[in-house]
Formats: structure tokens, C-alpha cells, sequence
């Protein structure tokens, strides 16, 4: 592991959990968490081992003894809480999407820029070992011209109205929690599309429940991507070229196994994840440490002007489909 940076966890919900967990397992600093209660605060520090719990994020980016904070609160909240730590002269690794909109992603990275500091978005699957081995193949040119991604998101979730999945207030919907993996992959693959193409289904409470998407790029390329918050799908992704494919089995944005086709469908190599402790989300942390040792504030692997762009991704598919946030 590279300098240890000491950890501040802002909030204590469920990807807190997942989080500070790869954390402590991997040999990780978590120093503080903050809360807006002073008990939950002391439960999440009680179960992680944590130093010190704050019953505020005011308290948590005020901490001297905290370097990096991880913003894990609901996508509304995402640039605010960001602008506080940052403020406060902490680095930043954000839950993905970094933030509920386009203009909020370009504020926050401003002012990270203004300050010298890290951003770095919590898209752990860019920094997963299979995605490390993945980008290789590409750059070998193993598969010819990549020419089409198709990958999917689909999980069976609540239905409760108040459940945040479900909460226009709260940026729910199956885009921003589910979507933005697949809009991400296509991302790295091609860059920014050139047009989109949108449809979707909807939720009682407003959000969506189902969204498709068609990517078309400058080069030529298509990404076929699908979402949905209401159903289960296979949870794979393959990567077409015009010599050979990747397909990557479930679950294709976590640890996973992949297999590697030629232009005669035979498999010329086959990928198995190496054994890692925890859920992988320690990767990510690795990287923000690494850039911050380096005295850098963007990564190579998700810069800054990538997360402001699929953001704009993102503004442009809720633009079609008329999904409109009560933080927009």
C-alpha cells in the first residue's frame, strides 16, 4: 500500500458499511466518521474500530487528524458535502454519481482544482483486478476494432414509496443508483457518445423503474445498456471487436470472471479474479492514495473531466425520458 492517508467516513449507511469495511480489512486508516447523530456516529465507529466519532459533518471535515473524506450520502447531497470537506482542505473520493447533475460536478471540481486537492469518484469498478486485465487485452488490440458494448444493471428492488430507490427527493430512480455503472463502462470504452438515445418506464412516485439506452459515437461504435430497479436480469456485459469479444459473467461491475473469444468463437483465455478480502472497494482507496502521494488530483484511470461528462451523460438521457429532480 502506498503512504497511508487517515480516513473520514461521512454518513453511515449501507455503502459506508461496505466501504469502511474494505477498509479495515485491508489494512487501511479509517480515523473519524461523522453523522448527523451523535449514536449513530458511535455505533458505526463501535462496529469498524473507528477512533473517532463526530455527530456532525461540519465536526468530521474540521478533524486534523482526518486527510480523505469518502462522501457516501444520497446523490442530492453529494456536492454539498463535498464543498464542506473540501472547504475544510480535505481530499475527496465521492460516491458514484459524483453529484446529482452536470453544473454540480463542474462546481465541485473547480474548487478542487482551486485548492489543489483530490477528487476522485467512487466508480470502484475501474480500479477491480478483471477491469485492470480488461484494459490490457484492449490495448494489445486482442480484439480488432472494438466496435459494441452491451451490458446490463438490473436488480429487484424495494418498492416501498419511502425507500430511497424509490424518492424523486432523494435522486432515486434505477439511472443514477444502476445506470451510471453501464453509462460508465461505456464511457471508458469510447469516451463521451455523440447522440443518445433514451426510453424508460416509471415508478408511481416519479422515478424511473426501467431505462434503455442506445449510444451512438464518432467512430462508429454502439452501446446497448439497460437498467431497471424493478427486475433481475443476468448482470453480464461483452465487449464486441472485429476479431474477437470479452464476455463477462455475473456479476459483471464486481469481482468477476471473463472470457476471452476470437473471430471462430473459441475461447483463447479465460480470467478468474484473484482471492481478495472484502467486497473490492478497497481498490479504490489504493488509487486515491496513490494520486495523493504523487501530489496528483485527478486519476488517469476516471479523471475529473470524465465524471463531468458523464454527468452531462446522464443530464441528457434524463432530458429525453423527463426526469426531473427536485435538486435540479
Amino acid at each position: 500500500m502506498t503512504d497511508a492517508l487517515r480516513w473520514g467516513i461521512l454518513a453511515t449507511g449501507g455503502i459506508a458499511h461496505q466501504f469502511a469495511g474494505d477498509l479495515v480489512k485491508n489494512g487501511f486508516t479509517v480515523q473519524a466518521v461523522g453523522s448527523r447523530s451523535q449514536a449513530s456516529a458511535d455505533a458505526f465507529a463501535a462496529e469498524f474500530g473507528i477512533p473517532t466519532a463526530h455527530p456532525s459533518y461540519e465536526a468530521l471535515v474540521a478533524d486534523p487528524e482526518v486527510d480523505i473524506i469518502y462522501v457516501s450520502t444520497p446523490h442530492p447531497f453529494h456536492a454539498a458535502n463535498a464543498t464542506l470537506a473540501l472547504e475544510a482542505g480535505k481530499h475527496v473520493l465521492i460516491e458514484k454519481p459524483i453529484t446529482l447533475n452536470a453544473a454540480e460536478a463542474r462546481a465541485v471540481v473547480a474548487l478542487a482544482e482551486s485548492k489543489n486537492l483530490l477528487v476522485l469518484e467512487a466508480m470502484w469498478t475501474r480500479f477491480l483486478p478483471h477491469m485492470v486485465r480488461i484494459r490490457e487485452i484492449l490495448a494489445a488490440g486482442s480484439l480488432g476494432d472494438v466496435r459494441s458494448l452491451i451490458a446490463d444493471h438490473t436488480q429487484d428492488l424495494p418498492d416501498d414509496p419511502a425507500h430511497r430507490i424509490n424518492s424523486l427527493a432523494l435522486g432515486g430512480g434505477a439511472l443514477l443508483d444502476l445506470g451510471i455503472y453501464p453509462v460508465s463502462f461505456a464511457s471508458a470504452l469510447f469516451g463521451p457518445p455523440e447522440t443518445v438515445l433514451a426510453s424508460a418506464t416509471f415508478k408511481a412516485t416519479g422515478v424511473d423503474a426501467q431505462i434503455a439506452t442506445i449510444f451512438h459515437y464518432p467512430g462508429g461504435q454502439i452501446a446497448s445498456l439497460l437498467s431497471a430497479s424493478d427486475t433481475k436480469g443476468p448482470n453480464t456485459a461483452s465487449i464486441l471487436g472485429t476479431v474477437g469479444r470479452i464476455d463477462i459473467d455475473e456479476v459483471w461491475y464486481s469481482p468477476t470472471s471473463f472470457r476471452v473469444y476470437n473471430s471462430a468463437n473459441e475461447v483463447v483465455e479465460t480470467y478468474e479474479t484473484p482471492a481478495i478480502t472484502g467486497r473490492g472497494m478497497h481498490f479504490q482507496a489504493a488509487e486515491a492514495e496513490r494520486l495523493v502521494a504523487a501530489g496528483l488530483i485527478t486519476s488517469d484511470l476516471l479523471t475529473t473531466s470524465e465524471s463531468v461528462q458523464i454527468m452531462e451523460t446522464l443530464d441528457a438521457i434524463r432530458a429525453q425520458i423527463g426526469l426531473v429532480y427536485l435538486g435540479d
